[in-house]
């Protein structure tokens, strides 16, 4: 089976990165994925794989549908959405949308899942069980998986496999990550309430963008002090507004930020920890203020089963060499784990760099490029993980 999965997506591997390029061209921000669903929705139909449109929104569903007696049902998971960024390569199919970008490789991503979706189609009729591609809208906004959960596409799942793109991964290997993946992510918003007063004389005022600073000093240096260092957490605060005049004090600050951490216990505590700090600061300088915190996406926490199917998959379709371990996870976050409160599941890195550059640009880098002969790699990867899930023996 191995040995026709490669066949049939090297004879495709023109056609993905036709697609892939398509893609890249034509990019969509998160929740806006019009034009990208449609065309997902068509290369689905093209080739004879069950479509649901509009589902989460701009979200579309593909099911392939296998003709043995395994009652389970694999999902597969990939995200459509772009981002905010102006497109500084030099590409032949550069983005044509003024200020968005494929910068976090998602074009890759709904490639290989169409890839894996066509040469499982050619498959279906010695699948065991049946598969369903899950193409989620606004991952980047951390949103589209609740959307496509709340529509019902976990119905029947038993399983979710997904992946991204990595650029310190020479394109043609993969790498596996057993345990956790990505961070919590969760944000924060502070408010300082000072009163207003006249720059020269700040004895009579409570400077709010004093006191911010404060803030921000304290919580960095409370994170090295009272956070267990081997459960890291990093907070970062990406924005400050704030003051009306320079001669003016301020009398309210603004800061908003994010949070992130891989332990659930240490989650749990940090909004009053956060909380406790601010406080105390602002009154020790006779300011009031407001601690916002709202919890965003989990963590993602791979399965040990189906991390190691991949593993093993991996291994058999490239080799042991092209398989790293990952031995460390990323304060990065990901919507993929909304999916993982329903059914166990893992997400594995997909190499994208360039073996012969000295610098591959980072994910959310105006200047990210990928090596497309990763798209083989992933679409084999994937669809031969799918295949091993019924067929876990062969």
């Amino acid at each position: 089976m191995l040995t026709r999965i490669k066949d049939i997506a090297t004879k495709l591997a023109p056609r993905l990165i036709e697609i892939r390029r398509h893609i890249h061209s034509h990019p969509e921000l998160s929740g806006q994925e019009y034009q990208t669903a449609a065309y997902v929705a068509g290369v689905l139909s093209s080739n004879d794989v069950r479509v649901q449109e509009a589902v989460g929104k701009t979200g579309v569903v593909g099911e392939v549908q296998g003709t043995g007696c395994d009652p389970r049902l694999l999902a597969i998971r990939t995200d459509m959405d772009a981002l905010p960024i102006q497109e500084r390569t030099h590409l032949d199919f550069i983005s044509r949308k003024q200020s968005i970008m494929h910068a976090c490789g998602h074009d890759v991503h709904t490639t290989v899942g169409l890839g894996t979706a066509m040469v499982l189609s050619q498959l279906s009729s010695e699948l065991p069980g049946s598969i369903r591609f899950l193409f989620q809208p606004a991952e980047e906004t951390a949103q589209g998986a609740s959307w496509m959960v709340q529509a019902g596409v976990m119905a029947n799942v038993s399983a979710i496999l997904s992946l991204h793109v990595y650029p310190s991964i020479p394109a043609g290997s993969i790498g596996v990550r057993y345990g956790s993946l990505t961070a919590a992510a969760d944000d924060l918003e502070i408010i300082i309430l000072g009163e207003s007063g006249h720059g020269a004389r700040p004895h009579e005022a409570i400077d709010a963008i004093w006191i911010a600073s404060q803030v921000i000093t304290t919580l960095q240096q409370a994170i090295s002090r009272t956070q267990n260092p081997l459960r890291p957490v990093v907070l970062t605060i990406g924005q400050i507004s704030g003051g009306r005049a320079p001669n003016v004090i301020a009398e309210r600050v603004r800061l908003v930020g994010t949070v992130r951490s891989l332990h659930p216990e240490t989650r749990t505590s940090l909004h009053s920890w956060i909380s406790q700090i601010v406080s105390n600061i602002c009154q020790c300088y006779g300011a009031r203020c407001e601690v916002n915190y709202r919890p965003g996406v989990p963590g993602v926490q791979n399965d040990s089963t189906l991390s190691q199917l991949v593993q093993t998959a991996a291994e058999e379709a490239w080799g042991s060499n092209r398989v790293q371990i990952l031995t460390e996870p990323s304060l990065g976050a990901e919507d993929f784990s909304l999916y993982l409160e329903h059914v166990p599941g893992a997400m594995f890195r997909l190499g994208v760099g360039y073996k012969d550059r000295v610098l591959n640009y980072p994910l959310h880098h105006p200047l990210f490029e990928v090596d497309e002969s990763a798209i083989l790699t992933g679409v084999v990867t994937l669809a031969y993980s799918a295949y091993k899930y019924f067929k876990p023996q062969s």
